[in-house]
């Protein structure tokens, strides 16, 4: 708030003392007056503080107090000092702007005008008198306020003026960027730094550094990737030349390729190819001997007693279903065909217990026949040659019948077959010991170590 400016007493030059209309100084009547007016302020001053503000009183007065009371001891006049004395009091040099004047306030001003007056002054009291006033009205009210005795009349208008002036910036600048900052930028910046350094500096870390190295050498040695050989898209020519080489490679390989079934008469092998199934022809051929010494021909199998025959052929399993099948293939022999075996394909497919297959092994070793035989060794190699991809025995039968010549498909069933038994296994091949490795597109399901892939051959004893 605006307050009512005090003149500097350092500042105001002094003036020359009132004089009587008679022309003589009034210095004898000013300076009772003065005495009379410092020793009724102090005393009101006294009783107002009470006894606390005696001991206070006696502490020795600073440097400002010294200064202060050096000021406080200029001239007045007469009547403004007998007024003071008189305890009308003196309203405060500062005030705020717009306050209402208090009654006290009101009396003390008539006063000092009336003072002035009786002096001659025009209205505007001398610096010296204001500089009276002041300290006498400063002392008053720092000892009746704070009851702070030996402070000068300037540090107690400053004690009030300093209040004010420090309260207010203490709240605004003090709490403001205090509160504000620590709340608002302090939480913000550390929770969303504490987050983000966090997590990224503990998952990220965690996930990155811990689990892929931790991963990567456990599961790399385990699952070696194979080598495998890509053939490009070839067309049926380039397919056909490929084919026919490996075939010729085989047949180096295995010069004495042939069917492993031992049998003399194609009875005798159609006999071996149906009890061949879910077995193996070393198992046939351990037991073809007594069978076919008991069983000479189709009339015997027609009458052969059931239980008889299941015993021989129960090490080939499945004997049951076997030993029907034999039963009625030698009734159907006997009915239609005069005991013999026929040399159609169409003929033999429809006897009991005789498929593509078996009619195909019959034609071709026991008749001339060139067929192919697509038993399970056959359609698994032809799949990994890349002949094909068919699994359907029949499709694949007329499929590789279109790669090589007619007379060549006996001979090329059995060295597929020798080639799957010994080297081209189901569960792990050889690869490393196929001969036909370089035209194979599934190089590499096998070992392709050379001495590993030696241990897998297979020599039959």
């Amino acid at each position: 708030m605006p307050t009512q400016r005090v003149a500097d007493p350092s500042s105001a030059s002094p003036e020359k003392p009132a004089e009587s209309d008679s022309g003589q100084p009034r210095t004898t009547a000013r300076k009772a007056a003065k005495a009379t007016g410092q020793r009724a302020v102090q005393a009101q001053a006294q009783s107002a503080a009470g006894p606390s503000a005696q001991p206070a009183a006696e502490a020795p007065a600073g440097p400002s107090a010294q200064v202060s009371a050096e000021r406080g001891a200029p001239r007045k006049s007469t009547r403004l000092s007998a007024a003071m004395a008189a305890g009308e009091g003196r309203p405060e040099v500062t005030r705020k702007a717009g306050a209402k004047p208090t009654a006290a306030g009101t009396a003390a001003g008539a006063s000092l005008k009336a003072a002035k007056a009786a002096d001659g002054v025009s209205g505007k009291p001398d610096a010296s008198g204001m500089e009276g006033v002041s300290a006498k009205a400063g002392a008053a009210a720092t000892g009746g306020v704070s009851g702070t005795a030996g402070v000068s009349p300037g540090d107690g208008i400053a004690a009030k003026r300093g209040k004010a002036t420090t309260k207010a910036p203490t709240k605004a600048t003090t709490k403001a960027p205090t509160k504000a900052p620590t709340k608002a930028s302090t939480k913000a910046t550390t929770k969303a730094t504490t987050k983000a350094t966090t997590k990224a500096t503990t998952k990220a870390p965690t996930k990155a550094t811990t689990k892929a190295p931790t991963k990567a050498p456990t599961k790399a040695p385990t699952k070696a990737t194979p080598k495998r050989r890509v053939v490009a898209e070839e067309t049926h020519a380039q397919l056909v030349r490929r084919a026919r080489r490996m075939d010729r490679v085989l047949a180096e390989t295995y010069p004495d390729a042939h069917c492993e079934l031992d049998f003399t008469s194609p009875l005798e092998l159609l006999v071996a190819t149906i009890l061949s199934a879910q077995t193996t022809d070393k198992m046939v051929n351990s037991v073809t001997p007594t069978l076919f010494a008991k069983y000479p021909d189709a009339a015997a199998y027609a009458g052969a007693d059931r239980d008889e025959m299941e015993v021989i052929l129960k090490p080939t399993g499945f004997f049951r279903a076997k030993t029907n099948s034999l039963i009625k293939l030698g009734q159907a022999l006997c009915d239609e065909y005069g005991g013999e075996v026929p040399g159609k394909l169409d003929e033999l497919v429809k006897l009991p217990g005789t498929g593509r297959k078996t009619a195909n092994v019959v034609l071709g070793n026991a008749f001339g026949v060139p067929g192919i035989t697509v038993d399970t060794h056959v359609g698994r190699l032809v799949r990994r040659f890349g002949w094909t991809d068919e699994t359907d025995p029949v499709k694949v039968e007329h499929i590789i019948g279109d790669l090589f010549p007619k007379k060549d498909w006996t001979m090329l069933s059995h060295r597929l077959i020798f080639h799957g038994r010994r080297r081209c296994h189901a569960k792990k091949p050889a690869c490393g010991a196929c001969p036909v490795a370089q035209w194979c597109p599934s190089y590499g399901e096998g070992p392709t170590d050379p001495d590993l892939a030696a241990k897998l051959v297979k020599v039959p004893t």
